[in-house]
């Protein structure tokens, strides 16, 4: 890993030691932890290899614990993305049999430790494997933040790590406006679209407690766009979509086509 990553990891391998006996709120912020329903709710729906996900994850995601806006938010992460129910509660994903191995990984380990602190240190310790493309490499995860793999790998031996994505895939379908592509971030209930790499402001602006965390101070929350963004932010589309633009694009050209024949004709 790089040392940037190795970095994080050390803090998150810091934050699991620490948060056995102090909640992150405090290891992370002098001032008291706000009260639960005043924290912003921030949803992402994604999959664990795609590229796209896996840079939010570690190169943007990871900075509010690093800078204490985690203490405000209400972080839940939806393993599902772009993967498709078949027959007999089967799956398949959209990058192939490995994405669904690991997909099932980081949903077992969201239920295996609910605290916050140890499933994202170790979802982040697996898309980091996954963004420098060694994701083979996921299992090392275990002793790099010293957490024991039996619950994992139970969960995912016994199939109940399918039940979590089946029900990942029916929150993932029932989401309104539906997602379009992964990375898919939600803002108290509201998604970013294309802008979603500008999740902080969004927490920062939707954020009404008393107590403005120290990482929304210096943001100008003024530039936040009304309406839906578009920007060059890497994204991955779901198949339809995909097949939409394709097919829209072919009925341009065969248009363009008809017109060009036409006008040889005259």
């Amino acid at each position: 890993m790089s040392s940037h990553h190795l970095l994080t990891l050390s803090l998150f391998s810091y934050l699991l030691f620490f948060t056995s006996f102090t909640p992150i709120s405090a290891a992370l912020s002098s001032s008291s932890p706000p009260d639960s329903s005043e924290k912003v709710p921030l949803g992402l729906y994604y999959e664990s290899l795609c590229p796209y996900s896996a840079n939010f994850i570690i190169n943007y995601l990871f900075k509010i614990f690093e800078n204490g806006l985690i203490s405000v938010v209400d972080l839940n992460l939806f393993p599902w993305g772009n993967a498709k129910i078949r027959g007999n509660n089967t799956f398949s994903c959209q990058h192939g049999p490995s994405e669904c191995l690991l997909n099932t990984i980081e949903a077992c380990a969201i239920e295996a430790w609910p605290d916050l602190n140890k499933h994202f240190s170790f979802i982040y310790c697996v898309e980091t494997l996954v963004y420098e493309r060694k994701y083979p490499e996921w299992e090392t995860c275990f002793d790099t933040l010293g957490l024991d793999p039996t619950p994992i790998t139970e969960c995912y031996s016994s199939g109940y790590g399918n039940e979590l994505e089946l029900q990942y895939a029916a929150q993932t379908n029932a989401l309104q406006p539906p997602h379009e592509y992964v990375p898919w971030v939600v803002v108290d209930g509201q998604p970013l679209y294309e802008d979603y790499e500008n999740f902080i402001s969004y927490i920062c602006k939707a954020y009404k407690g008393t107590a403005v965390p120290n990482a929304c101070s210096d943001l100008a929350l003024n530039t936040i766009p009304k309406e839906k963004a578009y920007s060059s932010h890497p994204i991955s589309y779901r198949e339809e979509a995909t097949k939409s633009t394709l097919s829209k694009i072919r009925s341009a050209i065969t248009s363009w086509m008809e017109q060009f024949d036409v006008a040889v004709a005259w």
